[in-house]
């Protein structure tokens, strides 16, 4: 993939989009945006109980899918720290958290922004809540002791899926 191609999305969840690089895969670091991982490095880590993005394979680099790990079926014991730790997709449609053309949440956001595609007014919104999110390392900070990585799990796979160190 490279900046000026056009990449055409037809999945279960969405057909007809299309959207076109406008900057290197990769490229995405700013002052304001430093995810602590890659989306392949993300899906090879264990996010999502393994179930996200399974049939966006003709999107996506198949490099991200060659170690991630992925089943046909949601299974919490393939996320890293072996715990559910998400809220099913009609319930972030109700809160009103998906934005734009990425019906599949910040996840899939993330995934086209890696890749390169640009949308300065979503961008701005998706870069705001991830850093927002980084208040549940705070939290771990704040009650867990330091290298205890079992402490507070749920957060920490929750940081994980929107690419904070988990690790903290």
């Amino acid at each position: 993939m490279a900046i000026g191609d056009i990449i055409s999305v037809n999945d279960t969840m969405q057909t007809g989009y299309s959207y076109k690089l406008e900057a290197k895969t990769g490229d995405c670091l700013s002052d304001e945006f430093k995810p602590h991982y890659s989306p392949r490095e993300m899906l090879e880590m264990g996010v999502f109980e393994g179930k996200y993005c399974n049939d966006c394979k003709d999107e996506l680099p198949s490099s991200w899918f060659k170690n991630a790990k992925t089943r046909s079926t949601a299974d919490p014991a393939l996320n890293y720290f072996g715990i559910k730790s998400r809220q099913p997709l009609h319930v972030w449609q109700q809160k009103g958290w998906i934005y734009g053309p990425d019906p599949r949440g910040w996840f899939q956001w993330y995934c086209r922004y890696y890749l390169g595609r640009r949308l300065p007014d979503i961008d701005a919104i998706q870069i705001k809540r991830w850093r927002g999110f980084a208040r549940h390392a705070g939290q771990i900070r704040a009650n867990c002791e330091p290298g205890d990585i079992f402490c507070r799990r749920r957060q920490r796979q929750a940081l994980l899926q929107w690419a904070h160190d988990p690790m903290i």
